[in-house]
């Protein structure tokens, strides 16, 4: 085992050494060939013109990506709120198997048409709390 051991350390040792011992390269006065779109070492910056923004913003996505919308009511997700609006409920909001409906006050309730119980801001996601205050 000894013998195997300095036989591969041996054979290393000699693989990495000559690497060392090679002469570089010499160095080409050839330009350096670059991609489309790219700058050559050197070559003074230049930016590129921005693009223009389009002339009407995109829509919000109709789902968030971490929260499943209402079963069979129509919404869309609202994300400054963090909550889906219930489209055809007036201040109705759902997020996670819970409706939340602001009416001079919250409450909630796990079906659209309740039955609803009362709560303050802090039993609404942050994002009605804020928006409703009170």
């Amino acid at each position: 085992m000894y013998r195997t051991a300095r036989v591969t350390l041996l054979g290393l040792v000699m693989g990495l050494s000559a690497c060392a011992v090679q002469p570089p390269a010499p160095r080409s006065q050839e330009p350096i060939q670059t991609l489309p779109g790219t700058q050559q070492p050197g070559a003074p910056r230049t930016t590129p013109a921005p693009n223009k923004p389009s002339k009407t913003p995109a829509a919000g996505p109709k789902t968030s990506a971490s929260f499943a919308p209402p079963p069979g009511g129509n919404s869309h997700w609202d994300a400054r709120l963090g909550v889906y609006v219930m489209d055809d409920q007036n201040n109705t909001f759902y997020r996670q198997r819970t409706y939340y409906q602001w009416n001079n006050g919250w409450s909630w309730a796990t079906q659209p048409d309740g039955p609803w119980q009362a709560t303050d801001a802090s039993g609404v996601p942050a994002g009605l709390g804020r928006q409703f205050g009170h």
